[in-house]
């Protein structure tokens, strides 16, 4: 008896135990909250508030100069959340639930939360074109409209919604709680270090937090679109399995039967029994075939055509020798059983 790994693979597909989210109430207050939130903090920074100017303080702290001891460590660590990465890690672990659950909807939704995440974050990052803190030209300034594509924090957006989509597709409440810590601690850890870094003002991560959170927040709306996304592309796969099943004949010649599908045995006997030559005085029997179409129809009988009585078949007619030679005549030479003409003789 196997006891490895292999030997739990070998059974039966679990079922699916995913439970769909819905679009609670309570979902629904949170998501309105959530939204309050990212726009105040967009609002705070375009009229230059208080925000920015704690955005300098810290940045002029410069925390990479006070703790130099944790940069290496930190530079890494800021690769959670980077997209790529990131990205390939979870879709590897959903890509085997998919599989072993015989569903495509956890890969579907990460593909959604991304898509939505490139989608908004995106829009407000070339919008805004906020410039970096290694990048800035005036102190206290908010730095907006000025080419920059760093508000809100992509690093941080896209830590919370890859890790936080674990959480979302989690088939337990226990698994959910446990997964929505992590993801909240390494979303918050990355947020962090790219302030360490230097590379985002404290506001980007603030708000990058917001972005992600709304995304995992309004999925559910998304998941009639996701369901119907699964729905076609497993009909779209029979439809090529059932075409790849439709196997072309193998070429036969002419006047021997044609082979009949596997699935056609009952129907091919009935058109035998139908289309049957009649009687006939000569010794050959007539040869039936069956032909189906490729598109299922009902399969027709040729047959060969009957001899006429009193004619004979090509292969019993007597073959006829033309009479005669079928050389040209030459003038010079003598037909044979004749007399030759007579020569001249020389000297005459």
């Amino acid at each position: 008896m196997r006891t490895d790994i292999f030997a739990r693979l070998d059974r039966e597909p679990e079922p699916p135990k995913i439970e769909t989210p819905r679009m609670s109430r309570h979902r629904i207050a949170l998501f309105g909250g959530t939204l309050a939130f990212y726009l105040a903090i967009v609002i705070a920074v375009l009229m230059s508030s208080w925000l920015v100017t704690l955005d300098w303080k810290v940045m002029l702290f410069r925390p990479y100069q006070q703790w130099p001891e944790i940069h290496a460590f930190l530079d890494y660590y800021v690769v959670l959340g980077q997209r790529g990465p990131t990205a390939v890690m979870v879709a590897c672990w959903l890509g085997w639930r998919s599989w072993r659950q015989h569903t495509l909807r956890p890969l579907l939704t990460l593909g959604a939360s991304l898509l939505l995440l490139n989608a908004t974050v995106g829009a407000v990052k070339y919008g805004l074109g906020r410039l970096g803190p290694h990048y800035a030209t005036q102190i206290g300034s908010a730095e907006l409209f000025a080419g920059g594509d760093i508000f809100p924090s992509g690093h941080t957006a896209n830590a919370v919604v890859t890790w936080g989509i674990l959480a979302y597709l989690a088939a337990t409440p226990r698994a959910r709680r446990y997964l929505s810590a992590m993801s909240a601690v390494v979303s918050l850890g990355v947020g962090l270090t790219t302030v360490y870094l230097g590379t985002h003002w404290l506001s980007d991560v603030v708000l990058g937090w917001a972005a992600g959170l709304l995304i995992l927040l309004g999925l559910p709306w998304c998941e009639p679109m996701i369901t119907r996304a699964e729905n076609w592309i497993f009909a779209a796969r029979e439809r090529l399995s059932a075409r790849s099943r439709l196997v072309p004949a193998p070429p036969v010649a002419a006047g021997d039967p044609q082979p009949v599908p596997a699935g056609q045995p009952a129907a091919a006997e009935a058109v035998r029994d139908q289309v049957r030559p009649p009687a006939a005085t000569d010794s050959r029997p007539a040869a039936v075939a069956v032909v189906t179409t490729a598109g299922g129809s009902r399969p027709r009988a040729h047959t060969t055509p009957p001899v006429h009585q009193g004619h004979p078949a090509r292969s019993e007619r007597t073959p006829v020798t033309p009479a005669g030679s079928r050389r040209p005549p030459h003038a010079d030479r003598t037909p044979r059983g004749g007399t030759a003409p007579a020569r001249p003789v020389a000297g005459g």
